[in-house]
């Protein structure tokens, strides 16, 4: 696997989008938080958390899903629910079970549900608002 160079390094290569912040991990059950620095990466749906972690925390796979990589090969990965705190707030998510030793990646999954959105250019998580268009507005009584 390419590693991407620090955070606060750029080359050209290596994209004004990708910057790393911390979170905590869990179980499902949300025993013994864990802290964990991870890539955000708003490419990828779902968080990327190396199994041997994962197993470490207690996290069990529930199913296995076919994903799409970068390069456009398909491959299966197991995947299962863990407990994932961030700026305080914890709540469940979607993780994949990747491979040992490869970097942690924050998915979009994840940011939707704790209401945030990537800042590439500040290199933080932002604060956004729930988009619910298409919905009539129910009368005010």
């Amino acid at each position: 696997m390419v590693r991407l160079p620090p955070s606060h390094i750029d080359t050209p290569h290596s994209g004004v989008g990708h910057f790393h912040v911390v979170v905590e991990a869990a179980n499902r059950a949300g025993e013994r938080f864990e802290p964990i620095e991870t890539l955000v990466d708003t490419g990828a749906t779902y968080t990327w958390i190396p199994r041997d972690v994962l197993g470490a925390l207690g996290v069990v796979p529930d199913e296995e899903r076919l994903f799409v990589l970068a390069d456009g090969r398909e491959v299966r990965y197991p995947m299962g629910w863990m407990q994932i705190r961030i700026g305080g707030r914890a709540q469940p998510t979607i993780v994949v079970f990747g491979e040992p030793g490869s970097e942690p990646i924050l998915g979009v999954f994840a940011l939707e549900g704790f209401g945030l959105a990537a800042d590439p250019v500040n290199r933080r998580l932002i604060s956004v608002p729930g988009l619910l268009k298409g919905l009539e507005p129910a009368p005010i009584s």
